[in-house]
């Protein structure tokens, strides 16, 4: 059974940093993409960053790039998003996603809360 367990969230100042957490079971990440995913009040969930498992190649939307970096630990079964800079328009619930036989699955969320 697929799980997704997002956790790390909180409110932070801008241009502070936080780390992203999304707990996996039921496969292993190293096997599937990943993706971590926002969706802030009044808009559509929009994709963030996406880690594929051949080479842990990585991909990034353009507003995020060189501020946010997604990475995966095998040992822990775990993806991470380390978020740098953040900005106010960073406010947002981040969600993690993956596809498994077509399937998307994923996990509850954490919300992210950019305010001085």
């Amino acid at each position: 059974q697929v799980q997704l367990v997002e956790s790390g969230g909180g409110l932070v100042q801008p241009g502070g940093s936080l780390r992203l957490s999304c707990a996996a079971s039921g496969f292993t990440v190293n096997s599937l993409s990943m993706m971590w995913y926002r969706q802030s009040i009044g808009n559509e969930r929009e994709w963030v960053a996406t880690i594929i498992p051949a080479g842990g190649k990585t991909y990034y939307t353009d507003s995020v790039k060189g501020r946010f970096t997604i990475s995966r630990d095998d040992v822990n079964n775990t993806v991470y998003l380390q978020m740098n800079s953040l900005r106010p328009s960073d406010t947002a619930v981040y969600l993690c996603r993956v596809t498994k036989f077509g399937v998307n699955y994923w996990g509850q969320g954490t919300q992210v809360t950019v305010s001085s």
